[in-house]
C-alpha cells in the first residue's frame, strides 16, 4: 500500500474515531429512544486501526521491514 493511500486512511479513521467519540459522550436522550448506533464500540475499532495505520506508515517509511519468523 503507497505511503498516501496509507496517510488517508490514516486521516479518515481519525475523523471515525473522533466523530463517534463525540457522539458517544453526548448524554442519552430518553425523548427520543435507545441508541442504535454502538458510538464507543465504533470508536474503538476505528482507533485501533488508526494506531496499525500509524504501524504501516512508519514501516513503509524507515525502509526496514520487520522480521517474519
Amino acid at each position: 500500500m503507497s505511503p498516501s493511500l496509507t496517510l488517508i486512511l490514516l486521516a479518515v479513521a481519525s475523523a471515525v474515531a473522533v466523530f463517534s467519540g463525540w457522539r458517544g459522550a453526548r448524554p442519552p436522550d430518553l425523548s427520543k429512544g435507545p441508541r442504535m448506533m454502538p458510538w464507543r464500540f465504533i470508536m474503538l475499532v476505528a482507533g485501533a486501526l488508526a494506531v496499525l495505520l500509524l504501524i504501516h506508515l512508519a514501516s513503509v517509511l524507515g525502509g526496514r521491514t520487520f522480521p517474519t519468523g
